[in-house]
């Protein structure tokens, strides 16, 4: 089965005197493969903009809009009808021999690859988010599905998803002494814990499918927002979806947008404006995700 879903994406700036904007960028239209296929997209702004399309060095893809004149408001909206194919839940992933344990034997070819995902990007100045990775292999718990599966959990079951209005992600230091954090900041501090394990990661910045949404009986936590979770590269399996905040890794609900090394990169709209500092009022967020109806799977 597949799902038939309408996305729209409206982002809101306020400000108390009119202002003139630089150019903005905007990372939201998924990235399927073969996952998925876009049917139509578009992007529109309430004030006259040019548009233009670039991909980025880790192939996102990226409208860059060039705004004119000057406004107390700017909406930019981003629409996207698509189909998502979906991941099929597997009891185990088909790793390699070299990737059943910790740590993890790439391939020298894997390593050149992969290495700007291996190298922890933040600072741990106490040692606390090492000595965290480092106790879910502590003495023979070195299984490594079993500690992805492990570190996930925990962070799902004795943290506290907190929303915030501040932009930006908090330091994985900060996720672990606070024990709370948004979707961002779960993913960031599994992210560098495991590659503190050799375990190569990146960060993905997309959308959450819920379907309680539309009348279901399941409710997602991070939905009616832009979402973010993680990917771990395993020899044999390829890149595989965590997302800690909703203990999930497969199915319909996780569409990915972009990747990343770090959340820096993936910033859903980012931009410039000129003006008084005092003038700056804040920002809206919507987002919404209808599913218009599904099609049934195609059997071989």
């Amino acid at each position: 089965m597949t799902v038939i879903y309408d996305l729209e994406h409206i982002t809101t700036y306020r400000y108390r005197n009119p202002v003139t904007f630089g150019e903005h960028r905007a990372i939201f239209l998924p990235s399927v493969g073969y996952g998925g296929r876009i049917l139509r997209y578009s992007v529109e702004a309430n004030l006259p903009a040019r548009i233009r399309w670039i991909m980025d060095t880790l192939s996102n893809n990226v409208a860059a809009i060039e705004l004119s004149g000057s406004a107390t408001e700017l909406t930019i909206t981003c629409r996207v009808r698509g189909e998502h194919f979906g991941i099929r839940e597997i009891a185990e992933f088909p790793l390699d021999a070299r990737a059943v344990e910790i740590p993890v034997q790439y391939t020298p070819d894997e390593w050149m690859d992969l290495s700007a995902f291996l190298r922890p990007h933040t600072e741990d100045p106490d040692g606390s988010v090492s000595a965290w990775a480092k106790h879910f292999v502590a003495g023979d718990q070195d299984n490594t599905l079993d500690v992805l599966n492990r570190m996930m959990d925990t962070i799902r079951n004795r943290f506290t998803y907190q929303a915030r209005e501040a932009e930006g992600t908090q330091s994985p230091g900060e996720t672990l002494l606070l024990q709370s954090g948004t979707c961002r900041d779960y993913a960031w501090l599994m992210i560098e814990a495991l590659r503190r394990l050799g375990l190569a990661c990146r960060f993905v910045s997309g959308y959450l499918y819920d379907a309680a949404l539309d009348g279901g009986d399941v409710g997602m936590t991070g939905s009616g927002a832009t979402h973010a979770w993680l990917q771990v590269y395993l020899p044999g399996a390829g890149w595989r979806s965590y997302d800690p905040t909703n203990q999930i890794t497969s199915g319909f609900d996780l569409i990915r947008v972009a990747i990343a090394r770090h959340p820096g990169q993936v910033i859903p709209l980012s931009g410039s404006w000129f003006g008084n500092s005092q003038d700056y009022l804040g920002m809206d967020v919507k987002v919404l995700i209808r599913k218009l109806g599904t099609l049934p799977e195609f059997e071989e």
